[in-house]
């Protein structure tokens, strides 16, 4: 078998599915995508109403939706504004911001320094002399945690932009009833609700950087599926306390299934798991060969999604036996 670094789109981000495909055109159909950190049994949520759908969301639609939001987070609705999923804030904040010396803690999402190079910041390794600090918090994709007293005490010197993408797995670890200041938070509801597709996330942060990135953003940030999805999710705390519960349960799954199959646990959170191998990129190709994308990260280290059904639990321990690890 060749031994090929996975392409570049697949070391971007996860769910290029398609470039996969491109990639390995003799894998057996349908693949089974385990690359992205997605929530594989998603809130049943409503879809849009009908009049919603043909016309523009309406002011007051958006701020229930904030309102819903922020009462989830237990944060102040004045300092939540609803994004089309926290990738455009990602993009946004360093336009808005306009500092010049950031530091990322990475290894991360590589998104983030995308968007502050592409904004003309420079990139610094120490965060002590930048004027922005960008911790993403459990981190990805080792599911690190930074400490809310080092984060809270960062923004008193310096703009503290916390992406809590996973942050819904542990919502008593998240800031957002914190942000204000030079403390900014982000937050996703594609990723534990399961509805990625539906490009819906959010801003919390102090009242006037709320109000200068809703002037970027104009009046419809998100559109009424977003709209709906998210006011029906928010208030569902049942919902989300028995998704938690879950979620942990097959992690430690996952975790136990790759240990067996040879790899070595190198952290993850309660959607993913991170695992070593001694050969990353041949063991990335193994399972692509049998229709199974994992996330390839740069280091070759390999991040595992979350199985939803039994036949996927099965086809991914059958791609592992006998795999190169």
């Amino acid at each position: 078998m060749s031994r090929r670094p996975a392409p570049a789109e697949l070391l971007r981000h996860g769910g290029r599915l398609a470039a996969a495909q491109a990639w390995f055109p003799a894998a057996p159909q349908p693949w089974l995508d385990l690359s992205t950190g997605i929530n594989p049994r998603p809130y049943p949520a409503p879809r849009a109403r009908a009049a919603a759908r043909v016309r523009l969301p309406e002011p007051e639609a958006l701020a229930a939706l904030e309102a819903a939001a922020a009462a989830a987070f237990d944060a102040d609705p004045q300092r939540v504004a609803a994004v089309a999923g926290s990738e455009a804030a990602i993009r946004l904040l360093p336009w808005l911001l306009g500092v010049r010396r950031v530091a990322i803690a990475g290894p991360t999402y590589g998104s983030h320094a995308e968007a502050w190079a592409a904004a003309g910041a420079e990139l610094v390794a120490d965060a002590e002399g930048a004027e922005a600090w960008v911790v993403v918090n459990p981190n990805n994709p080792d599911g690190r945690a930074t400490p809310a007293p080092t984060l809270q005490a960062s923004a008193r010197r310096r703009w503290t932009i916390v992406d809590e993408a996973f942050a819904d797995l542990d919502p008593a670890a998240s800031l957002a009833p914190h942000a204000g200041g030079r403390l900014v938070v982000l937050r996703s509801f594609g990723k534990f609700y399961g509805l990625a597709g539906l490009r819906l996330g959010f801003v919390v942060a102090d009242e006037a950087l709320i109000a200068r990135l809703r002037q970027m953003l104009g009046d419809w940030p998100v559109g009424a599926e977003a709209i709906a999805a998210g006011c029906a999710a928010y208030p569902d705390a049942a919902w989300a306390e028995n998704a938690r519960a879950r979620l942990g349960r097959d992690a430690l799954r996952l975790r136990a299934l790759l240990t067996r199959a040879g790899l070595e646990p190198a952290g993850g959170c309660s959607l993913f798991q991170l695992a070593a191998a001694r050969d990353g990129h041949a063991l990335f190709e193994h399972l692509a060969r049998q229709g199974v994308l994992v996330r390839p990260c740069a280091d070759a280290r390999l991040r595992f999604g979350l199985p939803g059904r039994a036949k996927d639990w099965s086809r991914l321990a059958e791609a592992l036996n006998g795999a190169p690890t």
